[in-house]
């Protein structure tokens, strides 16, 4: 199983900000809206990650045991930026940084046992 199906604390560490028109279906966007708040004149945030203990309002997890996101195929370009560590053989120091901040160990080469390329998330093309 993919490791962050059991995880989720990037979710519920980080505020998960992006360009306005990710979330405007005028522009191409596919982010709802209707889940999303206006951060600055460019920026829109996903409910729930711009304040003090972040969670993002897309997350379905109970930290460190199970974990999807309710739009991962409409989730912010930001979020698919964030490989988790050694998923594609170096770490990630976001992923990192969130699994410390929830008590979670580092993710090690055991972790990956088992899964497939099939089923690691492509990074994206930039």
């Amino acid at each position: 199983m993919h490791p962050c199906l059991t995880c989720g604390a990037c979710c519920a560490h980080f505020r998960v900000s992006f360009h306005w028109s990710e979330a405007d279906p005028e522009q191409g966007g596919a982010v709802p809206a209707a889940l999303t708040e206006p951060l600055r004149v460019h920026e829109r945030v996903m409910r729930g990650t711009s304040q003090k203990d972040p969670r993002c309002v897309a997350l379905d997890a109970d930290i460190g045991r199970y974990s999807r996101c309710k739009i991962h195929d409409r989730r912010p370009s930001v979020c698919a930026l964030v490989p988790a560590s050694l998923e594609f053989g170096e770490r990630s120091a976001q992923c990192d940084k969130a699994r410390l901040a929830h008590g979670l160990p580092l993710l090690v080469e055991a972790d990956w046992a088992g899964v497939v390329d099939a089923e690691k998330n492509p990074l994206p093309e930039l």
